[in-house]
């Protein structure tokens, strides 16, 4: 009798092991969040955007952006860190000196963390030039 309730409560204690170990939390994937929103918007704040897209850069590049995966390629050439994207104008491209401000942002989630980023540029011309052809604001 003394080996059956043993055998009884080594099974039973194999049993709630079991169940313990298949409630383990994991993680829901394997890559750090990334995905922004990126605005463009005339005047200083931006708060009239007129253009905005989407884009997710993890585990694949996607979103309403045209091209996502330029896109993520800029932001992951520039580690996230967005003040990296503005290039030296380009010295060959005359803008005029009129001031109408265009502002661009990005906010969202890079690699896991918070990005929120904000710049304005004198007009269009300057935006243009200044970013020289990166894909990131390219909508």
């Amino acid at each position: 009798m003394r080996h059956r309730i043993a055998a009884v409560s080594s099974a039973a204690l194999l049993i709630l092991a079991g169940a313990t170990g298949a409630a383990e939390a994991r993680p829901a994937s394997l890559y750090a969040p990334s995905a922004v929103v990126l605005t463009f918007g005339h005047g200083e704040d931006g708060s009239s955007a007129v253009r905005a897209a989407t884009l997710s850069c993890a585990p694949a590049a996607r979103g309403t952006h045209p091209d996502p995966q330029a896109a993520c390629a800029s932001l992951t050439a520039a580690a996230g860190t967005l003040d990296a994207v503005l290039a030296s104008p380009d010295p060959d491209r005359a803008c005029p000196m009129h001031y109408d401000p265009v502002t661009v942002t990005a906010d969202g989630v890079w690699q896991g963390s918070r990005l929120s980023w904000k710049h304005t540029f004198p007009n269009a011309c300057a935006m243009s030039a200044t970013l020289n052809g990166n894909a990131l604001f390219s909508f």
